[in-house]
């Protein structure tokens, strides 16, 4: 019995919804990607809040099983239907997978993804002080990747794909990686993994 299609609720533009999209891509999933237009306000229409009453995307429809925020929903497409390295069932190796994921929440939201929102989308946070969280946090994965292929040792895991659409997008948001080889390395690996797919560019920031 072929595996029905998995509906993700997004938008092409959102880092979070990349984040979903990937993931689903990586592990060959069928997926029907279905707009939510944040530019005419749909995250906050009823039948959307009905799915996720915090009006934000990404949501998956999983036929039947309804979940939002893309970090949860990472954690249960591994759990479901990914090898063991997307998501270690070890104690360290869960525990390190979580501390990324963290990390995508709050220095990665704070920095990076907060820097592109001004650009592209007219955000009105502070660029100054978003942009030199970005280089505080770019400047911890650089030394973290040192020595290793991905964020949680020598093989991908959901701590690579939350990480993976903000920081590869920074420029947009005016944050230059040209100071991070190593990150830049690890860039170019996950965009080699068979099956990846990207997030469209938006000429902003140093991209324009």
């Amino acid at each position: 019995m072929s595996q029905k299609a998995i509906k993700l609720f997004g938008f092409p533009l959102s880092g979070h919804s990349h984040r979903v999209e990937l993931m689903l891509s990586l592990l060959g999933l069928p997926s029907e990607f279905v707009l939510v237009d944040l530019t005419k306000g749909a995250h906050k229409h009823p039948e959307f809040l009905a799915m996720n009453p915090f009006g934000q995307v990404p949501v998956i429809d999983d036929n039947g099983t309804v979940l939002a925020d893309s970090n949860a929903i990472l954690v249960y497409l591994a759990q479901k239907y990914g090898e063991v390295h997307w998501l270690p069932s070890d104690a360290a190796g869960a525990a390190a997978v979580q501390r990324w994921l963290s990390i995508a929440a709050g220095p990665l939201a704070a920095g990076p993804a907060r820097a592109r929102l001004i650009t592209v989308f007219g955000a009105p946070y502070n660029a100054e002080e978003v942009i030199a969280n970005a280089h505080a946090l770019l400047k911890v994965i650089e030394a973290e990747l040192s020595g290793r292929q991905y964020l949680v040792g020598e093989q991908p895991s959901i701590a690579d794909v939350a990480s993976y659409s903000y920081i590869a997008h920074a420029p947009e948001g005016n944050v230059s990686l040209a100071d991070y080889p190593n990150l830049r390395a690890w860039l170019a690996r996950i965009e080699a993994l068979p099956h990846f797919v990207a997030m469209p560019r938006t000429a902003a920031g140093l991209q324009a």
